[in-house]
């Protein structure tokens, strides 16, 4: 679980932020080295898989989110986190729902963020190409979960994950 947290330089906009959802993967690339060129001060962090199995996925999120606004060299008097739910803060912290389509910074940290894990899957799949990370990035998408019951699970896979579960319970390891 990978988070970010960006403030953006009002003296050096950037053009073409948005969710990262909706970009491209060359063209959330090339926003990615501008907004860590342009951006004042940026942040991503994790959560880990143990993290995640030991508190689920929301409190992974929030802790990851926490994470990356601590990490950031400068404090903001604000915090807007894409989403309703907030991360407990030293700072206030507003939750905008759809925020990464609507809010400069959080299309900023959701482009950092996205890059990250894209490059990480990438990584990994040359660790474990038989499970085509680097083309699912991840995702539960039907090729990921073939490749779960060809090849059984690998130290990446969450546990509490149901396909993953359901192969762990048949004994299912790569």
């Amino acid at each position: 679980m990978l988070a970010a947290a960006v403030i953006l330089d009002d003296l050096h906009p950037i053009s073409g932020l948005a969710d990262s959802k909706t970009l491209t993967p060359s063209r959330r690339e090339r926003l990615y080295d501008e907004i860590r060129a342009k951006a004042l001060c940026c942040a991503v962090a994790q959560a880990s898989v143990a993290e995640i199995e030991q508190l689920n996925i929301l409190q992974a999120t929030l802790l990851a989110m926490r994470r990356a606004v601590v990490g950031l060299r400068l404090s903001p008097k604000l915090v807007l986190v894409d989403g309703n739910r907030l991360p407990v803060l030293p700072m206030q912290a507003e939750a905008v729902v759809r925020g990464d389509a609507r809010v400069a910074a959080i299309s900023a940290a959701s482009i950092l963020a996205k890059v990250t894990r894209d490059r990480w899957c990438e990584d990994y799949d040359r660790v474990f190409p038989q499970y085509g990370f680097s083309k699912h990035k991840g995702y539960g998408t039907a090729q990921h979960l073939a490749a779960l019951r060809q090849h059984g699970v690998c130290p990446e896979h969450r546990k509490t994950f149901a396909p993953v579960a359901e192969l762990l319970a048949g004994g299912r390891r790569a």
